[in-house]
């Protein structure tokens, strides 16, 4: 038996003889934060502020300061299943916010991920009815400016700045400082908990409404994904997800860094920080990559893992040629966490989704619901029920139910699998273009692109095609030193110059300096879709 054929029957074995056991009542602040704040030195988050300093804070303090917050809005007469939005940068309060929330018995909204404007601000009160927003001076002024608008909002909390305040708004800092901590409100696993709004690459963002039961998963995806081990240091430079309830549901300490992507400070904080996971969007793995990375020094780092959209097998190459670690890529949606990933411990396959998470049934099937065999294209789906999959959108049915069918969640992405049981991505439902008889996934365009040593990043959309139907445009951003010219055009197309990847040829190259992104990271190509028609 090979390697890789042991791997798996050890991965199948896991699979077949997975079983849930999902606890009744669960609540995240009680029943994982406040476990391992038994140990009072345990760390829980390690904070590097704008100005590069650092604060350790441990589980205990966590714990005391979750449980006051828990105080603080039950003080407020807020009711069970109220609404509390968090619109914060990446600062410890936003953990504390949250999870107070939580043990609370209210549901959160954490915003902290996104760049908001405004009318996003506006948009995400308006439409989940939030009670209570826990804010920053610079969003602070915006809701002062909409406060008409925004009638179910009653209590308006600020993350000061020292000695600043605000009319209209309580300090957070100072009100949780004399805040009586409180056990909470029980909660079950079924309870509703978390509203996630999605990032919106294809128009108006929506609400994702999570139960308990979801932030009971994270420990799966924290450990047999992102490989953490109890006491690791795990740095995730997105997403709230991994933020807290993946890590902390197995005792490790986080990183959370206050600052903007720049390539050559993350360089230097990944040795800085001695992070023993590294987690991070493949777009910031390419530019790390194609900035250089010779001579990184991380003698602690253990795994490196990608999520957000698929990772080039190229920039995994490169990674491990540099650092003798594969970043293994997974799989996972605000809808539904993590469902596929290279698993730890697993021969890692370059390219592909990966292998789904035992428990979960996933598979690729046609447009009646009929699961279809190894090598055909078609819808990723997941059997309902599973943990960890959401409730609904919040107020939006038509939008729940376009999700279903029979006893399918669609995950609205198009992909295939191998004979051994490893998933490929083709593209967004909705980012697939359809050329002549072709299906073409833009990741493939993409991926042939990036190869190019010119092109530091690249989108591929279709564009109207009187014969075709639809073709290729690519958006192509150069690495510096490279200019757009006729002869690198001609380059470009010779990466397509073979029988099997002829019909991917880009008809026209449009040279931009950047590309629309979410804040997780991910291309907006249907903001580039309507550049092209």
């Amino acid at each position: 038996m090979t390697e890789l054929e042991d791997a798996l029957d050890r991965y199948r074995r896991l699979r077949d003889g997975f079983v849930w056991n999902v606890p009744e009542d669960f609540n995240f602040a009680r029943d994982v934060v406040d476990r391992f704040a038994a140990d009072p030195d345990r760390p829980a988050t390690l904070y590097r502020d704008a100005a590069g300093g650092e604060t350790r804070i441990t589980y205990a303090q966590m714990s005391d300061a979750i449980h006051r917050c828990a105080g603080l809005y039950e003080a407020l007469g807020l009711a069970p299943g109220e609404r509390v939005i968090v619109i914060l940068p990446r600062i410890p309060e936003w953990q504390i916010a949250t999870v107070g929330a939580l043990a609370a018995g209210l549901v959160a909204i954490p915003t902290s991920m996104a760049v908001l404007g405004p009318s996003d601000i506006a948009h995400r009160v308006r439409h989940s009815g939030a009670a209570v927003v826990v804010a920053t001076p610079g969003v602070a002024a915006h809701i002062d400016a909409l406060r008409i608008e925004l009638p179910s909002l009653r209590h308006f909390l600020l993350v000061e700045e020292e000695g600043a305040a605000r009319p209209g708004w309580t300090g957070f800092r100072t009100a949780l400082a004399q805040a009586t901590p409180t056990p909470g409100r029980p909660t079950r696993a079924s309870d509703p908990a978390l509203v996630f709004y999605t990032s919106g690459t294809t128009g108006r963002p929506k609400a994702v409404l999570h139960n308990h039961c979801y932030t009971y998963t994270g420990t799966r995806q924290a450990s047999i994904w992102h490989g953490i081990r109890p006491h690791d240091r795990f740095w995730p430079t997105t997403g709230w997800a991994k933020a807290a309830f993946g890590p902390w549901s197995v005792g490790a300490e986080m990183v959370i860094v206050d600052r903007a992507f720049d390539t050559a400070e993350q360089i230097a904080l990944i040795e800085a920080l001695e992070p023993d996971v590294f987690c991070a969007p493949p777009t910031q793995y390419r530019l790390l990559v194609k900035h250089g990375i010779a001579g990184l020094r991380v003698p602690r780092l253990r795994e490196c893992v990608a999520a957000g959209e698929p990772l080039n097998p190229e920039v995994i190459r490169a990674w491990k040629a540099e650092t003798g670690i594969t970043i293994r890529d997974g799989y996972g949606q605000s809808e539904a966490g993590l469902l596929i990933a290279n698993l730890a411990g697993m021969p890692e396959r370059p390219g592909s989704m990966g292998l789904p998470l035992p428990g979960y049934h996933v598979a690729i099937i046609d447009a009646e619901g009929h699961e279809l065999d190894p090598g055909e294209t078609g819808d990723i789906a997941v059997r309902y029920p599973a943990p960890g999959l959401f409730l609904r959108y919040w107020q939006d049915e038509e939008a729940t139910a376009r999700t279903r069918r029979g006893d399918w969640y669609l995950t609205g992405d198009r992909g295939w699998r191998d004979r051994d049981g490893y998933f490929w991505f083709v593209g967004r439902s909705d980012d697939v273009i359809i050329s002549g008889s072709h299906r073409i996934g833009p990741f493939e365009v993409e991926s042939l692109l990036v190869e190019h040593p010119a092109v530091m990043e690249a989108a591929a959309v279709a564009q109207p095609d009187e014969m075709l139907g639809q073709s290729i445009r690519a958006f192509v951003v150069l690495r510096p030193g490279y200019a757009a010219c006729d002869a690198l055009v001609t380059e470009l197309r010779r990466r397509f110059d073979t029988d099997a990847d002829r019909h991917k040829m880009p008809a026209s190259f449009h040279f931009v300096e950047t590309l629309p992104k979410t804040a997780t990271g991910k291309i907006r190509r249907a903001e580039l879709r309507t550049a092209a028609e």
